[in-house]
């Protein structure tokens, strides 16, 4: 069992980091995009981007699931709750 949870967190894991990466790449290519249609940088930076904002908030809510609610958060939550039904 352990070990098929193992496999499983290492897949997750392993698709959040290809996610960043991909993530990376097209955020790099748009700024660099924009700033020689613009030529400044901060304009570049401010006009955003709907596809990055979005793509970035996807990230964000899986590093949350990946990284703090993970297996051992809700074991600690079930073995709480395993103790107040049992006191009763």
């Amino acid at each position: 069992m352990e070990y098929k949870n193992a496999q499983e967190k290492v897949k997750e894991l392993k698709s959040f980091y290809k996610n960043c990466m991909w993530f990376a790449i097209v955020a790099l290519f748009i700024f660099t995009r924009r700033i020689t249609r613009f030529g400044d940088f901060e304009e570049a930076i401010t006009s955003g981007s709907i596809i990055l904002t979005i793509w970035g908030i996807v990230i964000a809510v899986k590093a949350v699931k990946i990284f703090i609610l993970n297996s051992e958060w809700e074991e600690k939550i079930r073995q709480n709750e395993i103790k107040k039904s049992k006191s009763l």
